[in-house]
C-alpha cells in the first residue's frame, strides 16, 4: 500500500470514528444500526409524484398546473392502478429511494440514472453520498422463474454501512417510520457495539468466553469461525471471531475494527461486536431500528453482559424464532413427495406389492429414513399431512395402488 493510500485510509477511518462517537453522544445510544434491508409489496409502495410520472419541459412543475388536491389524489390513484407495471414499479421504487434519502439526511440523493439491478432485481435506483453508492432500491425481476416472478411484485431497499454511518443523527427513527408507513418487511439489520479504546480481555477474551459456554443459548453451542492472523496478536489483516449462523438468521462477529480502518499500525485497540439479524427464521420488527440496544442485549446473556460493560441502559428484548413450520408448509412438502411417488415410484411399488408377498414387501419399505426434505418434520406432522395429501390425491384418481392393464 502506498503512503498516499495509507493516508487516505487513516483520514477515512478518523472520519468514521468521529461520526460514530458524535452519534453516541447525541443519541446516548451505544448500539449503532450499521446495515438495513427491507422489502415492500408494490401494492403498499409509496405513490410516485406526478413530476416523476409526467415530466414536463425544463423548469416546469406539475404543482404549478394542478389546481386542486382532490384532482391530484384521483390522478395518483389512477396512475397507481395503471396496467403498465414496469413504469409504475420504476416510479414507486424511485419514490421509496427518495424517502430513504430523506430519512438518511441532506447529504444523500438518488442517482439520476437507472442502473443494473442486484440480487435478482432487474434494475436499481442508486442512493449516493458524494456521488458514491451507499445503498439502492431494486425493482422488477431479472428472470422468469416462479420465484423471481413473485419477487417482481416487490421493491427492495438496501442501505449499506456507509449510509448508516454518515446519516444524520436520528436516521433510524425516521427510517422506522418509512418502514411502518409502507408496511415493509425488514430482511436484515446489523447492530454494532463499538469499544473504541478496546474491550477488557480483547479478542482472546471473546474466544475464551465461547469455550467457556458463555455464548450458549438455550443450552445450545453456536457454531464458530475464526478469521485472520490468530498466530500473531493484532496481525496485519486483523482478526474476526464469528459465532452463530447466517442461515439461522443470527450471527455475531467480534473483530478488530481499528485495524480494518487504519491498517496494521493501528494503536487504538478499537474492537467491534456486530450482531446481524436476518428474517429467514425470524420476524424483524421496525422497533429494532428505534431501540437497537434492547434487541442487541436480548440476543443472549453474553450480549447483555457485554452491553453492560459499555454502561448501556437497556431492556433485553429477544427476537424469537418463528414457531414450528406452518402446517401448509408441511403439507406442501408431503404433496411434493406424493407427487413423486405417483409419477416415478408407483409402477415399481406396484410390482413389488404384487409379486413379493406381503411380508417381503413390508420388510422392504419398513425402517426407512424419511426423504431429506421431510426429515425436519415430526412423524405426527408427516402422518397428518400425508393423510390430507392422499385424500386429495385419491379424489383426483391417482390414490390407488396396483398395476393398470395396458
Amino acid at each position: 500500500m502506498t503512503r498516499a493510500k495509507q493516508s487516505d485510509l487513516v483520514l477515512d477511518g478518523n472520519e468514521v470514528k468521529l461520526r460514530l462517537k458524535a452519534e453516541r453522544m447525541q443519541t446516548r445510544q451505544p448500539v449503532h444500526v450499521d446495515w438495513v434491508r427491507f422489502t415492500v409489496n408494490l401494492r403498499n409502495a409509496p405513490t410516485p409524484t406526478v413530476n416523476d410520472l409526467f415530466p414536463l419541459h425544463d423548469g416546469a412543475r406539475w404543482s404549478d398546473d394542478v389546481q386542486h388536491l382532490d384532482r391530484y389524489a384521483r390522478l395518483a390513484k389512477l396512475l397507481r392502478d395503471m396496467p403498465d407495471g414496469e413504469f409504475a414499479a420504476s416510479a414507486q421504487a424511485k419514490t421509496l429511494a427518495e424517502q430513504a434519502c430523506e430519512a438518511l439526511g441532506p447529504d444523500f440523493s438518488v442517482y439520476p440514472e437507472l442502473r443494473k439491478g442486484h440480487d435478482f432485481y432487474r434494475f436499481r435506483w442508486s442512493i449516493v453520498r458524494n456521488d458514491v453508492e451507499c445503498g439502492w432500491v431494486g425493482f422488477l425481476s431479472s428472470g422468469e422463474s416462479p420465484r423471481q416472478q413473485a419477487q417482481a411484485s416487490t421493491i427492495h431497499c438496501n442501505l449499506y454501512g456507509t449510509a448508516c454511518t454518515f446519516a444524520k443523527h436520528g436516521f433510524n427513527d425516521r427510517l422506522a417510520a418509512v418502514v411502518d408507513r409502507v408496511e415493509a418487511k425488514v430482511t436484515r439489520i446489523d447492530l454494532a457495539l463499538d469499544f473504541f479504546d478496546g474491550m477488557r480481555g480483547g479478542m482472546e477474551r471473546v474466544v475464551e468466553d465461547y469455550k467457556a459456554g458463555l455464548m450458549d443459548h438455550h443450552s445450545n453451542r453456536p457454531s464458530c469461525n475464526q478469521v485472520g492472523d490468530w498466530c500473531n496478536a493484532r496481525g496485519g489483516k486483523g482478526r474476526s471471531f464469528y459465532f452463530g449462523s447466517k442461515e439461522a438468521g443470527k450471527q455475531t462477529n467480534a473483530y478488530e475494527k481499528g485495524i480494518q480502518l487504519f491498517g496494521p499500525k493501528d494503536e487504538s485497540q478499537w474492537l467491534r461486536i456486530e450482531l446481524r439479524y436476518g428474517n429467514k427464521l425470524r420476524e424483524l420488527s421496525s422497533d429494532m431500528l428505534r431501540r437497537p440496544a434492547d434487541f442487541f442485549g436480548g440476543a443472549s446473556d453474553w450480549h447483555a453482559s457485554i452491553l453492560r460493560e459499555a454502561e448501556a441502559q437497556f431492556v433485553p428484548e429477544p427476537v424469537p424464532t418463528k414457531p414450528r413450520l406452518a402446517v401448509e408448509t408441511i403439507l406442501a412438502e408431503v404433496k411434493r413427495n406424493v407427487q413423486w411417488v405417483r409419477d416415478t415410484a408407483a409402477p415399481s411399488l406396484a410390482l413389488a406389492f404384487q409379486f413379493l408377498g406381503m411380508d417381503d414387501f413390508i420388510e422392504l419399505v419398513s425402517h426407512q429414513k424419511a426423504p431429506g426434505r421431510l426429515q425436519k418434520f415430526t412423524e405426527g406432522e408427516i402422518s397428518s399431512a400425508y393423510q390430507r395429501a392422499f385424500k386429495r390425491s385419491t379424489g383426483s384418481g391417482y390414490g390407488r395402488v396396483g398395476l393398470q392393464p395396458t
